[in-house]
């Protein structure tokens, strides 16, 4: 990867869900680093035309400040990348001709935020979308003052609960500028039986954990043949890398082994919660997931990649179960130092390396440095983890 532009910028890594939860649009937003020169939008583009070809997918593009935006603007985009310009920007005069120029050479642009004085329908053509947030959405209220505005696509941000998220849709948006998480389970949360799918892949990565015989470890799957299916889809996804097809439960332990095994059995908690409302949680689990092992991976300690994997994946598993995870932490089958952090003390081994993930999915530029600081990461150590595990999340998220 561009070593450059890793160096110079720290990168936040969200997405846009749309219907039924799946990620519509995957987003990048770009802060440089106190000491970074001004002209960064060629080492950027370098970066993204290296990583992110037309084939993965849109990808939204959010720079922090005026003179990276200025310069992503007159470069040469690829047609798949989408700009984000502030609406406080596109009202000024001088910012105007520009973005229409611009927008008549095809680059793709987004508008975000309210404007403070309506745009003209010519400017307001421009733009493929307009990102609302849920305190200046008058869609909620009245009907927009301009009938162009209301003709332009619409994505939600700000939400604060999945219902206001899923309500946003209902009521027309494109989609859903990140996911809500809502409140975390309390202890008095009422008490639910965990899905049968769930217990079922719980029981199958405690008996891999004692390594029985695969004849043991197929029958708690036929129950389910669906999770069966579901398995070997993971398995053999490219996100992964195998080099051979997967074609059984057998040939998966003689090729990975029991412990890798545990890994995708991982994955198979989260996509056996059937329930469409939760796919975006899904999405964001194993997108921690991703980002925590290649952090602990990329500080020497290869053994404990693996864990941290996990911990990342079931760090949503409260929400997605409805349940506080003083109440789960005695069925998972995870090891003392998973269930250390995800404890509501979170002073386990894995605690700053989730409170990276968390950062980075937040795009908060000044909680993505601290985070990164209190781990002593470099951005360049970061922002390649980051894009790592973007990167195998889409993936999967494709297959």
């Amino acid at each position: 990867m561009n070593a450059l532009a890793l160096d110079l910028v720290w990168l936040g890594c969200g997405a846009l869900f749309g219907a039924r939860g799946r990620v519509v649009m995957n987003r990048l937003t770009l802060h440089p680093v106190s000491d970074a020169p001004s002209q960064l939008a060629t080492p950027v583009l370098e970066l993204l035309d290296e990583c992110w070809s037309e084939e993965r997918g849109p990808l939204c593009l959010s720079p922090t400040t005026e003179a990276l935006l200025s310069g992503l603007l007159e470069a040469e985009r690829p047609a798949h990348t989408v700009l984000e310009v502030p609406a406080f920007l596109a009202g000024d005069p001088t910012w105007e001709a520009r973005l229409r120029e611009r927008a008549a050479a095809g680059q793709a642009l987004a508008l975000k935020g309210r404007p403070l004085q309506p745009l003209s329908p010519e400017l307001l053509a421009c733009f493929r979308h307009v990102i609302i947030d849920m305190d200046d959405d008058r869609r909620q209220t009245q009907a927009p003052a301009s009938g162009a505005a209301r003709q332009t696509p619409w994505v939600q941000a700000g939400t604060s609960t999945p219902e206001q998220a899923g309500a946003s849709l209902r009521r027309g948006a494109l989609a859903v500028l990140g996911w809500p998480l809502g409140e975390r389970p309390g202890p008095d949360a009422p008490r639910k039986d965990v899905p049968p799918s769930v217990q079922i892949v719980m029981d199958l990565i405690q008996r891999v954990d004692r390594e029985e015989p695969v004849n043991r470890l197929e029958e708690a799957l036929r129950g389910d043949p669906t999770l069966a299916f579901r398995l070997m889809r993971l398995i053999n996804s490219p996100a992964f890398g195998l080099s051979v097809e997967i074609n059984s439960f057998q040939h998966a332990i003689m090729v990975l082994g029991y412990q890798r095994l545990k890994r995708w059995l991982a994955l198979l908690v989260t996509n056996a919660v059937d329930n469409p409302d939760l796919q975006p949680l899904m999405q964001l689990a194993v997108r921690r997931g991703l980002l925590m092992e290649e952090l602990v991976r990329a500080q020497g300690d290869s053994g404990a990649a693996g864990e941290a994997f996990i911990c990342g994946v079931f760090s949503l598993l409260d929400r997605m179960l409805g349940q506080p995870f003083e109440r789960l932490l005695g069925n998972l089958p995870v090891g003392e130092g998973v269930a250390q952090t995800l404890a509501p003390s979170g002073q386990g081994p894995y605690s700053l390396a989730l409170s990276v993930a968390r950062a980075v999915e937040s795009e908060l530029p000044l909680d993505i440095a601290e985070a990164a600081g209190a781990m002593l990461l470099s951005p360049g150590e970061l922002n390649r983890a980051a894009l790592k595990a973007m990167l195998s999340a889409q993936q999967l998220q494709s297959d």
